[in-house]
């Protein structure tokens, strides 16, 4: 019962039950205050204890949501258990978390990859976050035309790269900064630090950013409408309760 009770708290998203509603909004704000020491070089006491205080959370959260895998996945108890340390969200926590377990010094130029792993705690305010509930399902719901988009982006991304790679030999070392180009151009983010100098490669160069424009507009016009369709049907599935 114990166990039933701490799941229902943690885990089952029921806007009628308050305590799941005051324990999200709890970790919301934890998640925020542990990301505050994050944004200044310096440290002080109360970052330091901002950092256990939160970090110590963190680990209990884990644990919880660990040992009531098998209320989550119903089912095999053994399978559940080894297989909540694999999905997405845990993943997630345990790379926020083990940053600040580890025994390296600052003096250690890995300190930073492994301090850097700590910004991953703001993507654990998703789990409590109802749009990007939605948008997930939209992006389940649109997700044969966004493989489409990306299979048709992916395929001029080549194309494009090999052929301003052939008219431009000495712009571009490798066909890897080919490559990079046609992303960059593709997106029409253009840094500059690779162009085409011909008159082919320019026109190449022209015709990219172009179909980069309806490339980039296509999902996002995909991922818009299955939004609208999952908050239409969010709405109407309350209305009926």
């Amino acid at each position: 019962m114990m166990r039933k009770r701490i799941f229902e708290i943690i885990d089952i998203e029921d806007e009628e039950r308050k305590k799941n509603s005051y324990y999200d909004e709890f970790m919301t704000v934890c998640i925020i205050l542990s990301l505050v020491p994050l944004c200044f070089k310096e440290t002080n006491l109360a970052f330091v204890w901002i950092e256990r205080v939160t970090t110590g959370i963190f680990v209990l959260d884990y644990i919880l949501r660990w040992g009531t895998a098998d209320l989550k996945f119903p089912g095999n108890k053994v399978w559940a258990y080894i297989r909540y340390p694999f999905t997405p969200f845990a993943v997630v926590d345990l790379l926020s978390i083990l940053p600040s377990l580890s025994v390296l010094g600052p003096g250690f130029k890995m300190f930073r990859l492994f301090r850097l792993g700590k910004a991953f705690r703001a993507l654990r305010l998703l789990r409590y976050s109802k749009s990007f509930e939605l948008i997930a399902r939209a992006v389940k719901r649109e997700r044969e035309a966004l493989g489409a988009v990306c299979v048709l982006a992916g395929g001029y991304i080549l194309l494009s790269a090999l052929i301003v790679f052939q008219v431009e030999p000495n712009s571009f070392d490798s066909f890897f900064d080919a490559v990079y180009w046609a992303v960059v151009t593709l997106t029409t983010v253009g840094y500059g630090d690779l162009y085409p100098v011909s008159d082919i490669g320019r026109v190449v160069g022209m015709i990219s950013s172009f179909v980069g424009i309806a490339i980039v507009a296509l999902p996002t016009g995909i991922i818009t409408a299955g939004y609208m369709h999952e908050l239409s049907k969010a709405r109407v599935e309350n209305e009926n309760d």
